[in-house]
């Protein structure tokens, strides 16, 4: 591969997520099921869902819903969900919809099962209305639809053996080095990545309406711990602002999308905001930004194709945060050495971090992630790191992430049943 395609890679990975990602996928596959199906009146709809996707969605608000979790994303799928518009599926369901679907629900005619414990991404939908049935599968990416029937016919079966595939061939993105990708990031044409620009605008729009809305709880604060203004020259508190508003709005399931990375709007969010802040705050050129953000998303991406897409660590934080960290100190000058240093930090200091789901509690991981990030690159900056000789760094970035990456897969792999099952018990 060239440096050059590292393009390539970035368009594919961006995409715009209304709401958390997997309410989202949800509401796809049901709605998918419908049309195969024909229409008609439910009579039941089953989702099963593997343990990744039943933690993310478990209590998700969920876009054009006064309801959360993944009943609800199913039951307005089905009753509004346009499966043609991908994550966004669910853009356009109004009052009259989410009231449909709350009846569904309340009189039991969608149901919600446990179906594995795995980091992949696993759904399915097993659908009955008065017009046929059917069901639809969706394993390995969000939007991955890998089998359909019809009353009983396979319509599609793209086999699953996508999981096979992704353990024997390296990502594509492993076989750059942090190196590559700085060089990428500094000589790349910058009209071969202004759509990166895109990122910006969808997510500032979220922001405006977290801010507008008078319904969160945090992002009212986090204004007023900035001292009443969205931009100021305290770059760390306009971070923390810019980050945790747009968050807190997309868990609470706001009706604009974020631009995801690696299938999660939080990880795009995390990996950009920030950025942002320092944009504004030191005066930076927009050129600058753009090629920052480049970094940022490519070592997320990075980290997450060890990781898997779903696991219990928080991917937000981490894999997004460590990115974005290393975007931090690499566009306030830091050199090659510089960005491996905050990379090493910031895995000695976050990796831990678990994810229990897509709620408010990703706010409070997105300003701890913030404040490591900016610590980490400071520090990098001067000079000090955690050296690799030290816990699960390696000797060079790239075995740290892998390294990060192990620690969710297959590492984590009992921390996620155990979420599960805390889940579970509270019977929300």
């Amino acid at each position: 591969m060239t440096l050059g395609e590292l393009t390539g890679l970035l368009r594919e990975d961006m995409a715009p997520a209304l709401g958390v990602t997997e309410p989202g996928a949800i509401a796809l596959c049901a709605a998918r099921a419908r049309d195969l199906a024909g229409g008609g009146e439910l009579i039941r709809l089953e989702i099963g869902l593997s343990s990744g996707m039943y933690k993310n969605a478990y209590t998700c608000g969920v876009p054009h819903s006064r309801m959360y979790g993944a009943a609800a994303a199913a039951a307005l799928g089905f009753a509004a969900g346009d499966a043609g518009k991908g994550l966004s599926s669910l853009d356009g369901a109004g009052p009259e919809d989410d009231e449909r679907a709350r009846r569904y629900i309340s009189e039991g005619r969608v149901s919600v099962v446990l179906t594995e414990m795995t980091s992949r991404i696993g759904i399915s939908a097993r659908l009955e209305t008065d017009r046929g049935h059917s069901e639809v599968t969706v394993r390995g990416g969000h939007t991955h639809i890998v089998r359909e029937t019809v009353n009983g016919r396979v319509t599609l079966d793209l086999g699953d053996d996508t999981q096979t595939q992704e353990a024997d061939a390296p990502a594509a993105i492993h076989r750059y080095t942090v190196r590559d990708i700085l060089e990428y990031a500094r000589n790349v044409p910058i009209e071969e990545i202004s759509f990166i620009k895109e990122a910006y605008r969808v997510n500032l729009a979220l922001f405006d309406m977290a801010m507008e809305s008078g319904s969160l709880a945090f992002a009212p604060r986090l204004l007023q711990m900035n001292g009443g203004n969205v931009f100021t020259r305290d770059e760390r508190r306009t971070a923390a602002l810019l980050t945790g508003a747009a968050i807190e709005a997309r868990v609470a399931g706001f009706s604009l999308p974020a631009m995801s990375i690696t299938g999660s709007g939080a990880h795009g969010i995390i990996a950009t905001m920030p950025l942002y802040a320092a944009y504004r705050a030191e005066g930076m050129t927009e050129e600058t930004l753009i090629r920052a953000t480049a970094v940022s998303y490519l070592l997320c991406m990075y980290i997450k194709e060890y990781s898997g897409r779903l696991s219990a660590f928080c991917g937000c934080g981490i894999a997004a945060g460590t990115g974005m960290a290393a975007a931090l100190c690499w566009m306030k000058g830091g050199n090659e050495q510089a960005v491996a240093r905050t990379i090493h930090n910031m895995a000695s200091s976050v990796t831990g971090m678990i994810c229990d789901g897509g709620n408010q509690g990703c706010v409070m991981k997105a300003l701890c992630a913030c404040a490591t990030a900016f610590d980490a690159a400071e520090l990098a900056l001067l000079g000090a790191e955690v050296d690799g000789i030290h816990g699960i760094n390696g000797i060079s970035p790239e075995d740290t992430m892998r390294n990060m990456g192990r620690i969710a897969s297959p590492g984590m792999a009992e921390t996620e049943r155990t979420i599960v099952e805390i889940q579970g018990e509270k019977k929300v």
